[in-house]
């Protein structure tokens, strides 16, 4: 980037900043394509023996601008490995990768055994590391090589670790989470606390995982997670450096947009970060887009919001609509947590860039930072985006099904309704499920709050959708708000058959659905937005993949009418 003049912003004063903080080992956290790997060889570059005399590749840069700091570069033994590329669908496949990995670190160094510094056992030990490792041998190996490169330089050793976290968060989405930590637990160890020959070491990633699982015995380590103070303008463009950038682009009246779609980011104190990967994007094509969406893979979020519960799909679909809510936030993952506390969900989006901190409120004042509850909302207009296509993507296997499924709705084609919701159901209802052994209770509950989500983002703009929420005597599973005077209020009421409750057929439970829909007076949010006339009721009824919709207009259905078939009175 230096040598070839391109755009650039200068980072460099972290490197005074993080030398002069002295610690041992530091984990950095930033979300995905935020400049980790990009800073990392900055300090390869800077510190490294390699780049001895290349100084001039820092001229002119904050770092440069201290004696102190130009006799510093070039003077250390630096390991750089990175786990950007450890991904795989087994544990086997990712531990070959990483043992992979360290022996090409090996390689890299192979001049040590040439070099006369090596014991004879020492040599066979390096040569074992260029063959296939076993579990001890990958365990001590970045600890050993060095101690072979303080051998031969006479200088402790900087370790360099870039996105440690890759391959812990395919093994949680992919089922060999505990296989991989009790291996990785090893490597840390060795790597960086049991390690005399380690002057300093840094780790990024996007999630900071529990101490628990894998940094056990790393009481070294310092953490420096999104709320940490320190490194605040490190990683992301300050509003600063965005407006600079814009300027030198010809782009400077496009300033408020910009903010709209890639600012509210937060770290530490510093309320106004913007995407990088999406500011420069920007400034080469110079048109709005949700660049970041197609950057690393978004399958954990995904996986996720999908699986959760319909109080996390309740509150994504609030925070689509604008909102922000308040919960604790504890920023070490721990992911054996995420399918059953939905705290732990929304620390790892906030860790992972797509929810910003708004504000605070102290729920217990004797608890300090511990007692406080984190208002958060989506961070900008891009994360929107991001979501709804994610939401959209659940639908992918029955895409068409789904679109005619909200046409026939629209239409108040009951018939058609019907057989298209029935396709759509038998595709995805198991692929909303994330338990091991599926019921069929809980297979329609995942599918139809997933489904709200989905019909949310098809129609938004036309109708404002909400769920759960209070009205009359009672609570509605779904509600459809017109936003034009020219359509219909619609009101969906879900029930799981179940024949303890008298029900014999599905439409039975379909009617049923509509009828608790009338007798606790669920549409009363409709009065003084919409006559009843112009109210629609729907009852749908899930039996394992089956589905039953029955309903009408409000008051045909009070008289039992249309198509409702439940036979009720006015009251």
């Amino acid at each position: 980037m230096v040598e070839q003049q391109y755009f650039y912003v200068d980072k460099t004063a972290f490197i005074k900043e993080w030398w002069e903080n002295g610690d041992t080992v530091t984990l950095i956290t930033r979300p995905r394509r935020f400049g980790k790997t990009l800073a990392m060889h900055m300090l390869y570059d800077f510190f490294s023996v390699d780049f001895a005399g290349r100084g001039r590749l820092f001229q002119g840069m904050d770092i440069w601008k201290e004696e102190m700091y130009r006799q510093l570069q070039g003077t250390y033994p630096v390991l750089f490995l990175s786990f950007a590329g450890i991904k795989g669908r087994d544990y086997q496949t990712v531990r070959k990768k990483i043992c992979q990995l360290l022996t090409n670190m090996y390689l890299d160094h192979d001049f040590l055994l040439d070099s006369g510094i090596l014991r004879e056992e020492e040599a066979a030990c390096f040569k074992k590391m260029l063959g296939e490792m076993d579990d001890a041998d990958a365990s001590v190996s970045l600890g050993q090589l060095c101690r072979y490169l303080y051998k031969y330089f006479g200088k402790k050793v900087i370790v360099l670790l870039d996105e440690y976290d890759t391959p812990m968060q395919e093994a949680y989405v992919n089922g060999y989470w505990r296989e991989l930590t009790e291996f990785l637990r090893g490597i840390f160890h060795a790597a960086f606390k049991a390690n005399p020959y380690l002057e300093r070491g840094v780790m990024t990633g996007i999630t900071r995982i529990s101490k628990e699982s894998v940094f056990s015995e790393l009481n070294n380590l310092a953490v420096v997670t999104t709320t940490s103070r320190k490194y605040e303008t490190a990683f992301g463009f300050t509003e600063e450096e965005v407006g600079k950038a814009l300027d030198e682009f010809g782009l400077s009246k496009q300033r408020e947009e910009v903010k709209r779609w890639y600012d509210g980011f937060r770290f530490g104190d510093c309320e106004s970060i913007y995407n990088p990967w999406s500011i420069t994007q920007y400034l080469d094509e110079q048109v709005f887009a949700a660049y970041w969406a197609n950057t690393s893979s978004n399958k954990l979020v995904g996986t996720l919001i999908r699986k959760g519960s319909k109080e996390v799909k309740m509150t994504v679909e609030d925070l689509l609509h604008g909102n922000s809510f308040c919960t604790k936030v504890d920023e070490q993952i721990v992911f054996d947590e995420l399918n059953e506390n939905p705290n732990a969900i929304w620390s790892l989006l906030l860790a992972s860039g797509y929810l910003k901190i708004t504000g605070f409120e102290v729920e217990d004042p004797s608890m300090g930072r511990e007692g406080l509850l984190y208002r958060l909302a989506l961070t900008n207009l891009e994360i929107v985006l991001i979501f709804q296509k994610l939401i959209k993507g659940w639908f992918e296997g029955c895409s068409s099904a789904y679109h005619d499924f909200i046409k026939a709705l629209l239409l108040h084609d009951i018939r058609r309704m019907n057989a298209y919701m029935n396709e759509v159901a038998l595709t995805t209802i198991s692929f909303f499920d994330s338990g091991s052994a599926p019921s069929k209770k809980t297979e329609p509950e995942r599918f139809y709050h997933g489904f709200v989500l989905g019909l949310m983002v098809d129609l938004r703009g036309r109708y404002a959708i909400t769920s759960n929420r209070e009205s009359g005597f009672g609570r509605y599973d779904m509600l459809l708000m017109p936003l034009h005077d020219t359509d219909d209020g619609i009101l969906f009421e879900f029930k799981v058959f179940d024949a303890q409750d008298g029900e014999v057929t599905l439409e039975d439970t379909a009617a049923a659905a509509v009828r608790q829909v009338l007798e606790k007076g669920y549409a009363a949010d409709f009065c003084g937005v919409r006559t009843m006339d112009r109210v629609r009721v729907y009852g749908f009824a899930f039996r394992g993949k089956e589905v039953c919709i029955r309903g009408g207009y409000y008051e045909e259905c009070l008289r039992g009418g249309g198509d409702s078939g439940v036979g009720f009175c006015a009251y």
